[in-house]
């Protein structure tokens, strides 16, 4: 099979060679092989395995995001995704990374509170006068 792993502004992984591969939805985890119907799946946040005679078994976190089979090509498209052959890794570096995102979101927050506070006042003052 043909696996392209998609994220908003760049192509994360294009393998050719592909024999199987295992992806996380609502229902559970399902696999692929090479002559399985077409389908479309939603991914959910997890571990997507797939493996080629190349690399072998290879191990991606992703987030959610959208499957897609229609022959021999597989698209997922996913918000974010760390790839690595061992778990325990890509567990630490999942976690880092996670660590990462809540320090940004925390301080996007904070400024947009800032943000909105200060509109808030300058209407109230535009309201009063």
């Amino acid at each position: 099979m043909n696996l392209k792993v998609l994220l908003p502004f760049q192509i994360f992984v294009e393998k050719d060679d592909v024999s199987r591969i295992v992806a996380e939805t609502r229902a559970g985890s399902f696999g692929l092989l090479p002559h399985r119907r077409d389908c479309v799946a939603e991914i959910v946040p997890g571990i997507l395995i797939y493996e080629s005679e190349s690399e072998g078994e290879i191990c991606l976190a992703v987030d959610e995001g959208i499957l897609v089979k229609t022959g021999l090509n597989v698209t997922v498209s996913v918000r974010n995704a760390i790839g690595g052959t061992d778990l325990e890794q890509l567990r630490e570096e999942v976690e880092r990374e996670f660590v990462n995102l809540n320090e940004r979101e925390q301080h996007i927050r904070t400024v947009m509170d800032k943000m909105e506070r200060g509109l808030i006042t300058r209407m109230a003052r535009l309201h009063r006068d």
